[in-house]
């Protein structure tokens, strides 16, 4: 999943607001071998979380026409990280193919309604935002197995579901690395895995690297994320990624 970011204040630093620097990232993405790209129009880098969001006039400025001119542009599905059910409508109608839930429908009682509605797959993120826990792995799990209540409550298949858990929403270094190593435990939870390591501060915090120097911490997590059941990982530097995936999928899966 090639992450594309439509904000100014992107963690990462790779925001775009130009809709033909949009698409035509997308592309490079597609050709540099992501299955499918990942739009979103808000940040949601920790810095932000005590702020008011993004006004919902705002998200739909900055995303949809990058949709209109996307969507028809790339041969890969299109999905939207947003947690606004207005959003998610207005982005679907437009011919998204995926919902990116980082609330995991917690924050718009509306938004299971709407995903259900359309019959698309969803991703429910678990997110520590305000919250300290001293146990991470049964939080992430009780969090996850909560949202997909919510989600089977409203109507969405189960075969519909994928889950994350969230690595660097709310957690700790500690708590991110032990995600990683532990990740084969939410397998039992029965639904494929996502995984969004990408340049995050438990990189920095390990390797001491500011974002533009986590290339091979992002690696390394990737690929031990993928040893340890990921499905599906999330990421900003997609070629090098691609190939770590690539690899890591012939030792773990036979494939390749």
């Amino acid at each position: 999943m090639g992450v594309l970011n439509l904000t100014p204040d992107s963690f990462s630093g790779d925001g775009l607001l130009d809709n033909a620097e949009a698409v035509d990232r997308a592309r490079r993405m597609e050709e540099e071998g992501a299955d499918l790209i990942d739009v979103g129009a808000e940040s949601t880098r920790p810095q932000t979380w005590s702020l008011p969001g993004l006004p919902l006039a705002d998200e739909l400025d900055r995303l949809l026409p990058v949709l209109e001119a996307l969507i028809p542009a790339v041969h890969v599905p299109v999905s939207v990280d947003t947690y606004k059910a207005a959003v998610a409508e207005a982005a679907l109608g437009l011919g998204a193919a995926m919902i990116n839930d980082v609330f995991a429908l917690q924050r718009d009682p509306g938004m299971a309604r709407v995903v259900a509605r359309a019959g698309v797959p969803l991703v429910l993120m678990h997110n520590g935002v305000g919250r300290e826990s001293s146990a991470v792995m049964p939080e992430v799990e009780q969090g996850l197995r909560l949202s997909m209540g919510l989600a089977l409550e409203a109507g969405v298949a189960l075969d519909q579901l994928v889950l994350d858990p969230g690595i660097g929403f709310g957690k700790t270094r500690e708590q991110n690395l032990e995600i990683i190593r532990r990740l084969h435990e939410l397998r039992r939870l029965g639904r494929p895995l996502l995984v969004g390591p990408s340049r995050k501060s438990f990189i920095g915090r390990t390797l001491d690297l500011e974002v533009g120097e986590r290339l091979e911490g992002t690696a390394a997590s990737v690929a031990l994320a993928i040893a340890a059941g990921a499905d599906l990982v999330r990421v900003h530097d997609v070629k090098a990624m691609v190939r770590v995936a690539r690899m890591a999928d012939a030792i773990v899966r036979g494939q390749g």
